[in-house]
């Protein structure tokens, strides 16, 4: 046994209550919470351990600090492979000619579905040491903002990589594979087939089975389709069954952008909501991501299956998305009690982490019903942590601070001049704060960053095997010469 003492800090508990202790300690035994309370409360706990425990304790004052739950961005795609092109390294310092991105404008539906298809080719091409060394560098950006829990929904990457870079970080990871069988060309009345929907869904199966042989209890898998412009009825079919029969969650992206529905109902004669809904997809295992552009017959279909939605609000302005603001959907479900999550969706490069997503929240969705009270600083915790636990179906393990639970926990310092004054600090972290303010990360009670800094991984040796695997890959499969990649990496490793 080991135990792990955190004390006199501010916890937010993030319970169905929400209780925030202003002077709180918390006892971990081993991976689980085993005390939580008043200092002489969990003191008392402490005094109660065997000797040999006791006498082996570790303590961290958390004074003047806030103690969270651990983050969990339930909706995230490694994409660190593509650190060249997507707007990425490719571009001088003196760029400024940014064009409307394929998200932007209301989506162009058909780039959107070609790059989504053409993903598995690249995914192909990455060797098993690539991508390793790229997600144990994109995993890592994530924990360094405070993230404990990770739900990919399709990432450009070995999902057997994934696996192996979330244990070798320590952090919890839903897995799941890039799943895409038909895409929408221009200039046709139908989607087009392209690959084998059987084949598709047997590589979805050998990961679950894989998965489901994890003893850690940090690893799990959960279907996901890429796209539903991306999807054929034989697919959907084939993912409803496979989510039934291994009692797993199912994650894809609907209702993204202004466009989707008129190219749904051309291509597939039916919106995304319905078809998955139609297909035996839209249950209370469904997270929807995104599910902005869906009309009142679509919403209530999620209403009444329990569905969940994950939204990215840090993400969208820069993509080009009007996923929040233009229709008002998500705000909308969410005060018609639909449970709603925040994540930071993927990119090519760092983006908005959890921190952010919460602030955008926190911000828009209030500034949207001129209502400040519409959602509290409380609330966008619960939307990062209890409420995303939920929709990966992993709410009896993490997504609070209760006695019982795993020991997922995230330390923000709050001694600057940002919160003087102010006796709410996650008010105050949500105005000024960010990712980069994570001070300490613990995963079932083991430590994995403390005072800003990784415990156990060599940080400047992982970002050099990432950026090694990026410029072998860039060359090898995006075809940028071999002479532009090393002088971009030389300038980042300078």
């Amino acid at each position: 046994m080991s135990a792990l003492l955190i004390e006199n800090g501010v916890v937010y508990t993030a319970d169905d209550a929400e209780t925030v202790l202003p002077r709180g300690s918390i006892l971990v035994v081993d991976d689980k919470i085993a005390a939580l309370g008043a200092p002489e409360t969990v003191a008392a706990a402490v005094a109660a351990l065997a000797e040999p425990v006791r006498s082996e304790l570790r303590t961290i004052d958390a004074a003047r600090m806030m103690v969270l739950p651990g983050l969990i961005n339930a909706h995230w795609h490694d994409m660190f492979a593509m650190g060249f092109p997507l707007r990425g390294a490719l571009r001088p310092v003196s760029d400024r000619a940014d064009e409307v991105a394929m998200f932007g404008g209301g989506g162009d539906m058909h780039k959107i579905s070609g790059m989504f298809d053409s993903f598995d080719g690249l995914i192909c091409g990455l060797t098993p040491d690539e991508g390793q060394a790229i997600a144990e560098y994109s995993m890592w950006t994530q924990l360094r903002g405070g993230v404990t829990t990770l739900g990919d929904a399709g990432s450009l990457n070995r999902p057997a990589a994934l696996v192996a870079a979330a244990r070798t970080l320590g952090i919890r990871f839903s897995a799941t594979t890039w799943a895409s069988d038909a895409i929408c060309p221009p200039a046709a009345d139908s989607f087009l087939r392209t690959r084998d929907a059987d084949a598709v869904l047997s590589q979805l199966e050998e990961l679950l089975k894989s998965c489901a042989q994890d003893e850690s209890g940090r690893i799990r898998c959960r279907p996901s389709i890429a796209y539903v412009t991306n999807m054929t009825d034989e697919l959907g079919r084939g993912f409803a069954e496979l989510v039934e029969r291994h009692d797993a969650g199912f994650v894809t992206h609907v209702g993204a952008v202004r466009n989707e529905p008129e190219l749904m109902r051309k291509y597939y004669g039916a919106t995304g909501v319905r078809r998955l809904h139609d297909l035996g997809l839209v249950t209370d295992r469904l997270m929807a991501a995104h599910c902005a552009f869906i009309d009142d017959e679509e919403q209530e279909l999620l209403r009444a299956a329990g569905a969940h939605i994950s939204h990215s609000p840090g993400k969208y302005g820069p993509s080009g998305e009007s996923t929040l603001t233009e229709t008002g959907v998500v705000p909308r479900l969410r005060r018609a009690g639909v449970a709603v999550s925040l994540s930071t969706d993927g990119a090519s490069l760092p983006n908005a982490g959890m921190a952010e997503a919460m602030r955008a929240a926190w911000q828009m969705y209030n500034e949207m019903v001129a209502d400040q009270t519409d959602v509290l600083p409380t609330d966008t915790l619960a939307m990062s942590t209890r409420i995303a636990a939920e929709g990966l179906r992993w709410s009896g393990e993490i997504g609070s601070l209760e006695v019982g639970k795993q020991a997922d926990l995230v330390l923000i310092r709050t001694d600057d001049w940002r919160y003087l004054l102010n006796p709410r600090p996650l008010e105050s972290f949500l105005w000024l704060g960010g990712s980069h303010d994570v001070d300490t990360v613990v995963v079932g009670g083991q430590v994995l960053l403390s005072g800003g800094g990784s415990v156990g991984v060599d940080v400047d040796e992982l970002r050099e095997r990432y950026l090694t695997a990026l410029g072998s890959f860039t060359t090898r499969c995006l075809g940028v010469p071999a002479e532009v990649v090393g002088r971009i990496l030389a300038g980042a490793r300078r």
